[in-house]
């Protein structure tokens, strides 16, 4: 069996889910500046792609993302993999990878072909209150997904895809839940303090 494209030893992979508008992006650009982590975001890695000139895989993204579905995992690990080579070039380890994996079989084929997760970040908040922050969100982000009926479809994805795979690494006991329902600031101290009891950084 051929062996990831990382050894443990040469990065820190550490995955970050939540429900959408939970405040994944904002956590992990305070941890980007504070503990120089990279931030990679799935979603920002495909609509790049979906975007970029020439892409063989624009108009399959596209709709995915239009109807709610998760991109099929081999275009996401492909675009996760050469990211993170091009920052391990430029001396960068530690990785946040956020909004991956979104279900069960991603995390397995992302540990088998590219590096063994540290632990999981589980950013945890009501759904109420994640509509509340993408109903607002959409207002001024010129998504296409930031409308009510397109939210409700990640809602139900989310919970029917991704709660499994929170499930299984807290079985590991490699998930840390971090309560989002505070004020950013009051989210991102309890964040420091779990992370700092897991890992030195």
């Amino acid at each position: 069996m051929p062996l990831p494209t990382f050894a443990k030893d040469e990065v820190k992979v550490i995955f970050v889910l939540g429900g959408p508008g939970v405040g994944k992006g904002t956590q992990c650009a305070n941890l980007v500046r504070d503990y120089d982590f990279v931030h990679l975001s799935a979603g920002d890695l495909l609509r790049a792609e979906q975007a970029r000139e020439g892409s063989e895989f624009g108009e399959l993204i596209s709709t995915y993302i239009r109807e709610g579905r998760i991109v099929p995992q081999e275009i996401t690990i492909a675009l996760l993999r050469n990211a993170m080579q091009e920052e391990v070039k430029k001396g960068h380890t530690k990785f946040l990878i956020d909004g991956f994996p979104r279900k069960m079989d991603q995390a397995i084929k992302f540990e088998e072909d590219v590096a063994v997760s540290e632990f999981t970040l589980y950013f945890d908040c009501s759904e109420e209150i994640m509509l509340q922050r993408l109903l607002k969100r959409g207002e001024t982000s010129g998504r296409a997904d930031d409308n009510i009926e397109s939210i409700k479809k990640r809602f139900k994805t989310f919970v029917d895809t991704s709660m499994p795979v929170i499930d299984y690494y807290r079985k590991q006991d490699k998930v840390i839940t971090v309560p989002c329902e505070k004020t950013m600031e009051e989210v991102y101290n309890l964040l420091k303090e779990k992370i700092s009891d897991r890992m030195s950084i």
